[in-house]
């Protein structure tokens, strides 16, 4: 699955907030992380991380993908996320526990 498509709606949504000036993606050794400028009257971490799961879903609306989102730091008003899209594991045995997505339901 090419995720490229996914990483530019994900930036677009999350520009159509007012309080994000400016959005950039930049991978460290495979590993992609988001500089969010962030300016609001409350400086809430809680808040933009809210954003940025709501950007993350509307992007991944119909898609079988999942995200995971981590805060790294912040300077001033720049705050940096280890942001990744991934693809889900499916299982390939029966572990036992009832699991709502068990080979065993398949059909």
């Amino acid at each position: 699955m090419d995720l490229d498509h996914i990483w530019h709606q994900f930036i677009d949504h999350l520009l159509d907030n007012d309080e994000i000036t400016e959005v950039s993606v930049k991978k460290f050794t495979g590993i992609p992380f988001i500089y969010i400028h962030y300016h609001s009257l409350k400086t809430d971490e809680g808040l933009l991380f809210l954003i940025i799961k709501k950007a993350a879903s509307h992007s991944m609306r119909g898609k079988q993908l999942h995200c995971e989102t981590i805060f790294v730091r912040q300077e001033d008003d720049v705050y940096v996320f280890r942001h990744r899209f991934f693809v889900p594991q499916k299982k390939m045995f029966c572990c036992g526990n009832l699991c709502p997505d068990c080979i065993l339901f398949r059909s």
